[in-house]
């Protein structure tokens, strides 16, 4: 009887452990979204109370550096100008009690920025911490919420000084909060503007642009392109941050690189999640999303 018991015991501790493995494996992919390029993607608030996203990043501030005075467009949303865009304070807070992590992405693909020097990426930083993080200002562009990070989508402008912008902004954060930077690089290996950062794994999420770059992305039928490179971006990037699969969320997301979900689903997420720095999958964008559907598709394999 005593045997008995105890393998029953050993069977039960067994399917518990199982059980913990599983659910843990299922927690390790998430799903990011850039919001604020079209007021017809519905509000911030909306879009964390989907409750499929992990990581929403506002996007963008693309007016910064060497002079500049930093400067948001939220395409619509609000008028930063006039003071209108603190009325996101109590939405950000909102995303923040679902436990959705919101970022402020500095960059684009349109804008005017760069960092001059060593001195400017120090000052831009503790310009971001005081207006958006946990620094204090009289002028906070969002109002008063605490931003849980930084996104960097570098792509205009110049390659230098980057990575002493993120140096500068974790070390404030070793102050307070604690202030979480992503990267969103190209997927050719290295990146043209992230590659120093990156190699000195400044960041702790890496959403890779697997779109519009032919050579690293997925062509009708084709995976193996997009799996080599994230292969390279897994094995090679500096740091120990999750890496992400960035994808358009609707064909008309992007120029090119769209993957059905059906084709992501079966064929594209059993690969990748074999990698211990797989963190989940970008989306461009939140408005593409809506169209689309596209989170809703893949939210049960990421």
């Amino acid at each position: 009887m005593a045997a008995s018991n105890l393998q029953t015991l050993s069977l039960l501790l067994c399917l518990l452990t199982l059980t913990r493995l599983s659910t843990s494996e299922a927690a390790t992919g998430g799903i990011t979204v850039y919001w604020g390029q079209s007021t017809a993607e519905g509000t911030l608030r909306e879009t964390c109370a989907t409750g499929r996203y992990k990581y929403v990043i506002l996007a963008f501030l693309n007016n910064f550096g060497n002079g500049r005075t930093p400067s948001i467009n939220l395409s619509g949303h609000c008028n930063p100008a006039t003071g209108g865009c603190t009325v996101l304070s109590q939405n950000i807070k909102f995303c923040q009690r679902m436990r959705v992590k919101v970022l402020l992405s500095i960059g684009g693909g349109v804008g005017n920025y760069s960092l001059a020097s060593p001195s400017d990426a120090r000052n831009f930083a503790t310009y971001l911490y005081n207006h958006f993080l946990s620094g204090r200002s009289t002028a906070r562009p969002l109002g008063d919420a605490v931003l849980d990070g930084i996104d960097f989508d570098i792509e205009l402008g110049s390659t230098a000084n980057w990575e002493v912008l993120a140096k500068n902004l974790k070390g404030l954060s070793k102050s307070r909060k604690r202030v979480y930077l992503s990267a969103a690089p190209q997927c050719p290996f290295p990146d043209k503007f992230l590659g120093t950062a990156i190699n000195k794994g400044a960041f702790d999420f890496i959403w890779v642009q697997f779109y519009n770059n032919p050579p690293c992305q997925y062509s009708a039928g084709n995976i193996n392109n997009l799996i080599s490179s994230w292969n390279r971006w897994t094995s090679s990037a500096g740091g120990s941050g999750k890496i992400f699969l960035g994808l358009p969320a609707a064909p008309g997301a992007a120029g090119s690189g769209y993957i059905p979900a059906n084709v992501l689903t079966s064929a594209i997420l059993p690969k990748i999640k074999k990698s211990p720095r797989y963190g989940g999958v970008m989306l461009w964008s939140r408005y593409w999303d809506k169209v689309n559907g596209y989170s809703s598709a893949i939210a049960g394999s990421v």
